[in-house]
Protein backbone atom coordinates (compact mmCIF):
# COMPACT_ATOMS: atom_id res chain seq x y z
CA UNK A 1 0.00 0.00 0.00
CA UNK A 2 1.51 3.30 -1.12
CA UNK A 3 1.25 6.48 0.93
CA UNK A 4 1.51 9.64 -1.10
CA UNK A 5 1.12 13.27 -0.12
CA UNK A 6 -1.90 14.86 -1.76
CA UNK A 7 -1.31 16.96 -4.89
CA UNK A 8 -0.24 20.51 -4.11
CA UNK A 9 -1.35 23.81 -5.64
CA UNK A 10 1.78 25.87 -4.90
CA UNK A 11 4.89 25.92 -2.71
CA UNK A 12 3.05 26.96 0.46
CA UNK A 13 0.44 24.25 -0.07
CA UNK A 14 3.17 21.66 -0.75
CA UNK A 15 5.01 22.47 2.48
CA UNK A 16 1.76 22.28 4.47
CA UNK A 17 0.83 18.99 2.76
CA UNK A 18 4.19 17.38 3.58
CA UNK A 19 4.00 18.62 7.18
CA UNK A 20 0.51 17.18 7.50
CA UNK A 21 1.67 13.84 6.10
CA UNK A 22 4.36 13.62 8.78
CA UNK A 23 1.83 14.56 11.48
CA UNK A 24 -0.32 11.73 10.17
CA UNK A 25 2.55 9.27 10.56
CA UNK A 26 2.96 10.30 14.21
CA UNK A 27 -0.79 9.97 14.90
CA UNK A 28 -0.95 6.64 13.05
CA UNK A 29 1.85 5.15 15.16
CA UNK A 30 -0.21 5.81 18.29
CA UNK A 31 -3.46 4.50 16.78
CA UNK A 32 -5.33 2.01 18.94
CA UNK A 33 -2.89 2.00 21.84
CA UNK A 34 -3.84 2.27 25.49
CA UNK A 35 -2.36 5.07 27.59
CA UNK A 36 0.00 2.56 29.18
CA UNK A 37 1.18 1.16 25.85
CA UNK A 38 1.70 4.65 24.41
CA UNK A 39 3.69 5.71 27.49
CA UNK A 40 5.93 2.64 27.45
CA UNK A 41 9.52 2.75 26.26
CA UNK A 42 10.02 -0.65 24.61
CA UNK A 43 13.23 0.11 22.75
CA UNK A 44 16.72 1.23 23.73
CA UNK A 45 15.48 4.81 23.33
CA UNK A 46 14.12 6.92 26.18
CA UNK A 47 11.21 7.90 23.92
CA UNK A 48 7.58 6.80 24.11
CA UNK A 49 4.82 7.35 21.57
CA UNK A 50 2.81 9.61 23.89
CA UNK A 51 5.96 11.59 24.66
CA UNK A 52 6.66 12.00 20.94
CA UNK A 53 3.13 13.25 20.30
CA UNK A 54 3.56 15.83 23.06
CA UNK A 55 7.00 16.85 21.81
CA UNK A 56 6.05 17.35 18.15
CA UNK A 57 2.90 19.27 19.12
CA UNK A 58 4.88 21.60 21.38
CA UNK A 59 7.66 21.86 18.80
CA UNK A 60 5.26 22.96 16.06
CA UNK A 61 3.63 25.47 18.39
CA UNK A 62 7.07 26.80 19.38
CA UNK A 63 8.23 27.32 15.78
CA UNK A 64 5.01 28.71 14.29
CA UNK A 65 3.39 30.64 17.12
CA UNK A 66 6.40 31.44 19.28
CA UNK A 67 9.15 32.00 16.72
CA UNK A 68 7.45 32.95 13.45
CA UNK A 69 4.61 34.98 14.99
CA UNK A 70 6.45 36.09 18.15
CA UNK A 71 3.47 35.31 20.37
CA UNK A 72 3.55 33.93 23.92
CA UNK A 73 3.45 30.13 23.98
CA UNK A 74 1.12 29.73 26.92
CA UNK A 75 3.27 27.31 28.89
CA UNK A 76 6.03 27.79 31.44
CA UNK A 77 9.54 28.28 30.14
CA UNK A 78 12.35 25.98 31.17
CA UNK A 79 10.70 22.60 30.62
CA UNK A 80 13.28 19.85 31.01
CA UNK A 81 14.09 17.48 28.15
CA UNK A 82 12.50 14.62 30.10
CA UNK A 83 9.28 16.55 30.77
CA UNK A 84 9.11 17.61 27.12
CA UNK A 85 9.13 13.95 26.06
CA UNK A 86 6.75 12.32 28.56
CA UNK A 87 3.26 12.89 29.83
CA UNK A 88 2.96 14.60 33.18
CA UNK A 89 0.24 14.29 35.81
CA UNK A 90 -3.12 15.14 34.23
CA UNK A 91 -1.90 14.75 30.63
CA UNK A 92 -3.12 12.01 28.29
CA UNK A 93 -2.37 10.72 24.82
CA UNK A 94 -5.90 11.65 23.73
CA UNK A 95 -5.43 15.14 25.13
CA UNK A 96 -2.16 15.67 23.28
CA UNK A 97 -3.58 14.23 20.04
CA UNK A 98 -6.43 16.75 20.29
CA UNK A 99 -3.97 19.56 21.11
CA UNK A 100 -1.93 18.53 18.06
CA UNK A 101 -5.05 18.88 15.86
CA UNK A 102 -5.67 22.38 17.24
CA UNK A 103 -2.02 23.35 16.75
CA UNK A 104 -2.08 21.98 13.18
CA UNK A 105 -5.18 24.03 12.35
CA UNK A 106 -3.53 27.14 13.82
CA UNK A 107 -0.39 26.50 11.77
CA UNK A 108 -2.47 26.14 8.62
CA UNK A 109 -4.31 29.40 9.33
CA UNK A 110 -1.12 31.31 10.12
CA UNK A 111 0.85 30.06 7.11
CA UNK A 112 -2.03 30.59 4.68
CA UNK A 113 -2.44 34.12 6.07
CA UNK A 114 1.15 35.18 5.45
CA UNK A 115 1.71 37.49 2.47
CA UNK A 116 4.47 35.11 1.30
CA UNK A 117 7.01 32.63 2.64
CA UNK A 118 9.73 35.30 2.78
CA UNK A 119 8.30 36.61 6.05
CA UNK A 120 11.13 36.24 8.51
CA UNK A 121 11.52 35.92 12.25
CA UNK A 122 14.32 36.12 14.76
CA UNK A 123 15.56 32.81 16.06
CA UNK A 124 15.44 32.45 19.83
CA UNK A 125 18.42 33.60 21.86
CA UNK A 126 19.80 30.12 22.55
CA UNK A 127 23.41 28.89 22.44
CA UNK A 128 22.69 26.49 19.56
CA UNK A 129 21.56 29.33 17.26
CA UNK A 130 23.97 31.92 15.86
CA UNK A 131 23.48 35.31 17.56
CA UNK A 132 20.98 37.68 15.92
CA UNK A 133 19.84 35.03 13.39
CA UNK A 134 16.68 35.31 11.36
CA UNK A 135 14.91 32.68 9.25
CA UNK A 136 12.05 32.81 6.76
CA UNK A 137 8.68 31.10 7.10
CA UNK A 138 9.87 28.78 4.32
CA UNK A 139 12.91 27.74 6.38
CA UNK A 140 10.79 27.29 9.52
CA UNK A 141 8.29 25.07 7.69
CA UNK A 142 11.06 23.01 6.09
CA UNK A 143 12.80 22.62 9.45
CA UNK A 144 9.51 21.57 11.05
CA UNK A 145 8.90 18.95 8.35
CA UNK A 146 12.37 17.51 8.98
CA UNK A 147 11.84 17.51 12.77
CA UNK A 148 8.47 15.76 12.60
CA UNK A 149 9.68 13.29 9.95
CA UNK A 150 12.62 12.31 12.15
CA UNK A 151 10.26 11.64 15.03
CA UNK A 152 7.79 9.83 12.77
CA UNK A 153 10.59 7.35 12.10
CA UNK A 154 11.17 7.00 15.83
CA UNK A 155 7.43 6.46 16.29
CA UNK A 156 7.35 3.69 13.66
CA UNK A 157 10.20 1.86 15.39
CA UNK A 158 8.61 2.23 18.83
CA UNK A 159 5.25 0.98 17.56
CA UNK A 160 6.75 -2.00 15.78
CA UNK A 161 8.75 -2.84 18.90
CA UNK A 162 5.59 -2.63 21.01
CA UNK A 163 3.35 -4.97 19.06
CA UNK A 164 4.91 -5.74 15.69
CA UNK A 165 2.46 -3.48 13.84
CA UNK A 166 3.88 -1.60 10.84
CA UNK A 167 2.69 1.63 9.27
CA UNK A 168 1.06 -0.20 6.37
CA UNK A 169 -0.94 -2.46 8.71
CA UNK A 170 -2.07 0.58 10.68
CA UNK A 171 -3.05 2.41 7.48
CA UNK A 172 -5.18 -0.57 6.47
CA UNK A 173 -6.81 -0.71 9.92
CA UNK A 174 -7.59 3.01 9.93
CA UNK A 175 -9.02 2.80 6.41
CA UNK A 176 -11.19 -0.20 7.35
CA UNK A 177 -12.42 1.56 10.50
CA UNK A 178 -13.29 4.68 8.50
CA UNK A 179 -15.19 2.61 5.94
CA UNK A 180 -17.08 0.87 8.76
CA UNK A 181 -17.86 4.21 10.39
CA UNK A 182 -15.81 3.45 13.48
CA UNK A 183 -14.36 6.51 15.17
CA UNK A 184 -11.03 6.07 16.89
Amino acid sequence: MVTLVRPETDERDALLAFLDAQRGAIRRAAHGLTEEEAASKPSASALSLSGLVKHVARCEHFWIVGTLMGRPLGWPAGTSWADEHRLLEGESLAGWLKAYEVIAAETEEIIRGLPDLEVDAALPDQPWFPPNSRRTARWILTHLIAEVARHAGHADIIRETLDGRTAFELIADIKAEAEAGIQS
